[in-house]
């Protein structure tokens, strides 16, 4: 009976600890300012998803950066990057390669390519739906099945 015991009290710390370390996920999540990006560093190695309000206290802004935050271990795995434009005064060169109108989601693949234009929030499971349908992740999952020799 002790050991069981130490086993869920251990249990019980470690997952308070976790907790609180990492109350929503936010540190697996990077974060970019459009302004201060430019999208050719990523070709080849990260997902942009970039994110357009014409002010941070847009509702659909809010709601989106929330729906990130609460599954960035699912962006992680995926290894997407997040850029954040809410300023369009700033007029990012980002911004003016996109082209917003008012809030949008952009997704891009890893090739540079525009994949997915929404103009409302979009839950991370429709977005890592959208990357695991792209051909560069098909294959990075089968690499990943070879590597683990699964």
């Amino acid at each position: 009976m002790k050991p069981y015991l130490i086993a869920v009290f251990m249990g019980a710390f470690a997952a308070v600890a976790y907790a609180q370390s990492n109350p929503t996920g936010a540190s697996l999540l990077e974060t970019r300012i459009a302004s201060e990006t430019d999208l050719s560093e990523f070709k080849w190695i990260k997902r942009p998803v970039i994110i357009f309000a014409d002010s941070a206290h847009d509702p659909a802004f809010v709601e989106q950066m929330e729906f990130l935050r609460a599954e960035a271990e699912q962006l992680a795995v995926r290894d997407v990057v997040v850029i954040v434009d809410t300023d369009p005064d700033a007029r990012s060169a980002i911004r003016l390669r996109m082209r917003p109108r008012g809030f949008m989601l952009t997704l891009m693949g890893k090739d540079g390519n525009v994949k997915l234009r929404k103009p409302f929030p979009w839950d991370v499971r429709e977005i890592t739906r959208s990357i695991d349908k792209m051909s560069i992740r098909q294959r990075e999952i089968r690499d990943n099945k070879q590597e683990t020799g699964g």
